[in-house]
C-alpha cells in the first residue's frame, strides 16, 4: 500500500507553510514575553550599575564626613636639609623653632691593616660589652641587663671576611665590616645603634697571632678604662642634642618623636640658626577628597541621565530610550540627588551651597568644579568643614550637604532600601516571565501536534478521493 511521505502530498496543499504561519500567530505571546524579558534584563543590569555608582558616591561622601580627612596635618620646614618632620593623626597645627648642635652617632673603631681580606687575622677570642663612656672616655658603665658577648675565632674562620661574619652572627650589638684602601684591609666595628648609651668596649685574647707578626685580634681591643687603646677610634658614640621651641632635647637617634605629640622631627645636620617647622592642615588631601566627590557625583548623574533618556525619531533614525526611561524609582532617586546637590546648610555661615565652594550645578545634573573658588573655600576650612560634614542636632535637615548625601545613598543601598527592593522585584518578574514562556511553549507543542494530526488525516482522505476519482475516470473512459 502506498504511503504519503510528507504532509500535503495527498492533497496538493502547502500544508507546512500553512502550519508555519498558523504557529507563528500562536507563538506571538511568547515573542512578546521574550521582548519583555530582554527589556527586564536590561533594566536589571542598569540597576546593578546604578548601585555601583551610588556606592562610589556614598564612599566619597563618607570620606568628606570622616574627621580624619579634616584632622590630617602636614609639616613643612624652612630648611629640610637640616631639619625635617613628619606628622600623624595626633599632631596639632603650630610652628616650632628647632636647632641642632650635635647629631647622634654610632661608636666606630678600626683594627690594624693586613694585606688582603683572605689573609688571616689570627685566632683567639673577642669579648664585646655594651654600655656608655663618660665625657672623657676614662670610665665605662655597662648596660644594665646586658651581658658581655665572647666570640671565638678558630682555625679556618680567621680570615677578615670569616671573622666579620662570625662577629655579625653573634648578636653582640655591633656591626662588623671589612674596609679596604691603598694600605690594605682591616676590620671595622660599629655600634648597631647610635647614641651615647650604645657605646662598647672590646677585649681580645689571642691564641695565635696574625701572620708574620702582623696585626691580630688584639688590634681590635679597645677599653680606655683599663688603658687599652690598640684599636683606633673613628667616631665616638654620641647622642643628638638640640632644642625645640627652647626646650633642650637629647636623643639616642637623630629621629626625635617623644617631644611634641604627633610630630616626628628628623635631625639631618647641625644648624647655625633656628629652623622653622610648620604644621597645618593637609589642604591638598581635602581638595582631593572634594574633587573625588565631584567625580563620583558626576559619574552617577551622567549614568542616570543616559539610562532614563528618551530620544524621539529624527528622519530615518527611530526613536530610542534608555533601559530606565519612565522608571519611577530611578527618576525619583535622580530628583532627590539633584535637589540635594542644590540645597544649602546654614552651618557653614557664608559657605552654604555647593556653588559657594566651587561645585557649580549644571543643567545636565552634573557639578562643574571651579578650581579658584574651591581654593578660596579651602582657605576657610572651619566653615567648609561645617557646610559639608557638620551635624545639626536640632534640625537634621540642616546637616552638612555631604552628611545628607551619605544618608541618602546609604538608605538607597540598605538591605531593604530602594535599590535592593527594585532589583528583587525585577528578578521575580523575570522568573514569572520565564515560567509563562514555558507554559505557552508547552501548549504550543500540543497545538502543533494537533494541527499536524489533522492535516495528516486530511491528506489521507484527499489521497483516497483522488484514487477513487482516477478509478471512476478509467471506468468511463474519461481522460
Amino acid at each position: 500500500m502506498a504511503t504519503i511521505s510528507s504532509i500535503g502530498a495527498g492533497s496538493g496543499l502547502p500544508v507546512e507553510e500553512i502550519i508555519a504561519k498558523l504557529m507563528s500567530i500562536e507563538r506571538q505571546p511568547v515573542v512578546d514575553l521574550q521582548t519583555k524579558a530582554t527589556s527586564l534584563q536590561a533594566k536589571l543590569s542598569s540597576y546593578g550599575k546604578l548601585q555601583s555608582n551610588i556606592s562610589a558616591l556614598k564612599d566619597a561622601a563618607t570620606k568628606l564626613n570622616d574627621p580624619n580627612t579634616w584632622g590630617a596635618n602636614l609639616s613643612s620646614s624652612s630648611d629640610a636639609s637640616s631639619v625635617s618632620a613628619a606628622t600623624n593623626q595626633a599632631s596639632v597645627a603650630g610652628t616650632y623653632a628647632v636647632s641642632v648642635s650635635k647629631l647622634a652617632a654610632a661608636q666606630t673603631i678600626t683594627g690594624g691593616y693586613i694585606p688582603s681580606t683572605a689573609t688571616t687575622i689570627g685566632q683567639g677570642s673577642l669579648t664585646i660589652e655594651l654600655g656608655a663612656w663618660n665625657a672623657d672616655n676614662t670610665a665605662f658603665t655597662p648596660t644594665a641587663g646586658k651581658s658581655a658577648v665572647t666570640i671565638n675565632i678558630g682555625a679556618g674562620e680567621d680570615s677578615l671576611t670569616a671573622a666579620r661574619d662570625k662577629i655579625n652572627a653573634a648578636g653582640a650589638g655591633v656591626v662588623a665590616s671589612v674596609v679596604s684602601d691603598a694600605q690594605g684591609s682591616r676590620l671595622v666595628l660599629r655600634s648597631a645603634n647610635t647614641g651615647a648609651s650604645n657605646a662598647f668596649r672590646v677585649s681580645a685574647n689571642e691564641t695565635a697571632p696574625g701572620p708574620g707578626g702582623g696585626p691580630g685580634l688584639s688590634s681590635l681591643a679597645y677599653d680606655p678604662s683599663n688603658g687599652i687603646t690598640t684599636a683606633k677610634v673613628a667616631q665616638y658614640a654620641q647622642s643628638a642634642v638640640g632644642k625645640i621651641n627652647g626646650i633642650d632635647v637629647v636623643s639616642e637617634s637623630n629621629t626625635v618623636s617623644n617631644v611634641i605629640d604627633g610630630l616626628t622631627v628628623n635631625f639631618n645636620k647641625t644648624t647655625s640658626s633656628d629652623v622653622s617647622i610648620s604644621v597645618g592642615p593637609d589642604k591638598d588631601a581635602i581638595k582631593k577628597a572634594i574633587n573625588d566627590f565631584a567625580t563620583a557625583y558626576n559619574s552617577l548623574a551622567s549614568f542616570m541621565k543616559d539610562q532614563t533618556k528618551y530620544t524621539p525619531k529624527s528622519g530615518t533614525t527611530a526613536a530610542s530610550s534608555g533601559p530606565l526611561q519612565g522608571d519611577s524609582t530611578a527618576i525619583a532617586l535622580q530628583g532627590q540627588l539633584r535637589t540635594l546637590a542644590s540645597s544649602s546648610s546654614t552651618l557653614g555661615g557664608s559657605l552654604a551651597r555647593f556653588a559657594d565652594i566651587g561645585l557649580d550645578p549644571q543643567a545636565d545634573g552634573t557639578l562643574k568644579v571651579n578650581a579658584a573658588k574651591l581654593d578660596g573655600a579651602i582657605g576657610n576650612l572651619p566653615a567648609l568643614k561645617k557646610m559639608l560634614s557638620g551635624l545639626d542636632s536640632a534640625d537634621p535637615t540642616n546637616n552638612g550637604i555631604t552628611q545628607r548625601m551619605a544618608a541618602l545613598t546609604s538608605a538607597a543601598l540598605s538591605f531593604d532600601g530602594t535599590l535592593n527592593s527594585k532589583q528583587t522585584s525585577l528578578r521575580e518578574t523575570i522568573n514569572r516571565n520565564g515560567n509563562d514562556q514555558d507554559k505557552i511553549n508547552l501548549r504550543l507543542t500540543l497545538v502543533e501536534a494537533r494541527m499536524r494530526a489533522s492535516y495528516t488525516a486530511l491528506d489521507k482522505s484527499m489521497a483516497k478521493l483522488t484514487g477513487l476519482q482516477s478509478y471512476v475516470n478509467q471506468q468511463f473512459g474519461v481522460k
